[in-house]
């Protein structure tokens, strides 16, 4: 978080003939004051997950993403911690608004899963804003911070019923990041789960060859998701 500029379109009253010779030491007060305050924002900037927090915090968060709903809440909690703490930080955020879209699974209150929901959605959206030509160097677990929101999102949106519009951006999204040329220098593990989505997001479209064809990316490339793909490729056979 970037601090607030200071206007300096107001001109300084005139001070009264009979008025205290303490202007001096007023402003160097306030300005000793904004300077500690600057100082303070900055600091906490400055602040970033350590690879160790972001592996415990991803952990908890694929675990709730393949539905141990155990784990949903813990990881929305440290997520956003984390991103409270570095706000300037779109991948945390990407992952605090998909854990707190996620929180929805975990009530069956209708106006608090719309909460839920359009609360991880706002965060997502901000995250994808944040995006600079300086996030498309790696972050996290050695994937370029562009490509890791962008998916992020994606994989979010897809997931979502259609109520809420958002399938259109996902498939743009995940179509993003494929066609991207860091893809190829992604590690192994990330190519693989985004192929894994495209290949889902193919046969739900009633692609079966493009969806094949993704499988054995997987499957050739020898990624952690090829027994998966392999399984998958035995049911699209059937």
């Amino acid at each position: 978080m970037s601090p607030q500029h200071l206007s300096n379109a107001r001109l300084p009253l005139q001070r009264p003939a009979h008025a205290p010779q303490h202007a001096p030491l007023h402003r160097l007060g306030r300005s000793l004051v904004l300077t500690i305050a600057a100082a303070l924002m900055v600091g906490t900037a400055a602040v970033a997950a350590t690879p160790a927090q972001f592996q415990s915090a991803h952990q908890q968060f694929e675990l709730a993403r393949q539905g141990d709903s155990d784990a949903i809440a813990g990881a929305a909690a440290t997520f956003q911690g984390l991103s409270d703490a570095t706000p300037s930080d779109p991948v945390l955020r990407a992952y605090a608004g998909s854990a707190g879209a996620m929180r929805a699974r975990t009530t069956w209150l209708p106006w608090k899963k719309m909460g839920y929901a359009e609360d991880g959605l706002a965060q997502l959206d901000k995250a994808l804003a944040q995006l600079r030509p300086a996030d498309d160097a790696p972050r996290y677990r050695g994937t370029p911070a562009s490509l890791e929101v962008r998916f992020t999102a994606a994989s979010t949106f897809l997931a979502l019923p259609s109520m809420f519009n958002r399938h259109a951006r996902g498939q743009k999204l995940l179509a993003e990041v494929l066609a991207s040329p860091l893809f190829d220098g992604c590690p192994l593990g990330f190519r693989g789960a985004v192929w894994l989505m495209a290949s889902q997001e193919a046969a739900d479209n009633q692609q079966p060859a493009e969806a094949r064809a993704y499988l054995q990316r997987i499957v050739q490339a020898q990624a952690p998701q090829a027994a998966l793909a392999q399984a998958r490729l035995q049911e699209l056979a059937k």
